[in-house]
């Protein structure tokens, strides 16, 4: 990782993405998005905001396409080397966020539920 964290101006931008759980067989990836940033349809900015850094989960959150991915595929330079340590964290990061997103959909359900609820609860009462 400390050879990606060096890329992170325009010109020389790379970024890892990828995981344990989305890549099994190989694990993050490291792409060289340097001559991609004035194409992404989100602007460079948003692209150098995660350059030298690892950029999964702001790829997989944003839901990108399927010609997305494709068009990422031309920009691979590398699989990233991870000690076993840093495998270990990141599967242990890996699922945590899928953890995390996984719950918090419901959260704002049930508070609207709830507020259904309650409001004919108390059109009842009138």
């Amino acid at each position: 990782m400390a050879e990606v964290e060096k890329h992170t101006k325009e010109g020389d931008a790379w970024m890892v993405i990828g995981n344990m759980k989305t890549c099994p067989e190989t694990g993050p990836k490291v792409y060289n998005v340097s001559e991609y940033l004035d194409d992404h349809p989100g602007g460079a900015e948003v692209m150098l905001d995660v350059a030298g850094k690892d950029a999964d989960t702001m790829f997989e959150d944003i839901g990108h396409s399927k010609q997305a991915r494709k068009t990422l595929e031309k920009f691979l330079i590398g699989v990233l080397e991870l000690t076993e340590e840093e495998k270990a964290a990141a599967a242990v990061a890996a699922e945590k966020a899928a953890n995390a997103s996984s719950g918090m959909p419901i959260v704002p359900l049930l508070i609207v539920l709830l507020a259904i609820g309650a409001y004919f609860y108390l059109q009842s009462q009138k």
